[in-house]
């Protein structure tokens, strides 16, 4: 995998390897945007299943009238 250098504020780094309860910088960064994209994919799950319903509802040919 293809690695990025980035500077940060010390004190947001420093804040995030507290919160984090890592000693690394470089994990605790990692390890924060791990879980945002982990967050992202779960929201993307949710709202698909919330989708499904209105998908084959709106699907099914129209019941006859009569």
């Amino acid at each position: 995998m293809a690695k990025v250098n980035i500077s940060l504020d010390a004190e947001l780094v420093v804040e995030v390897m507290v919160l984090a309860g890592v000693g690394s910088p470089q994990d605790a960064v990692e390890a924060v945007v791990r879980d945002y994209i982990a967050r992202g994919h779960r929201t993307e799950a949710r709202v698909q299943r919330q989708d499904e319903p209105r998908r084959t509802t709106d699907s099914l040919p129209p019941l006859p009238e009569g």
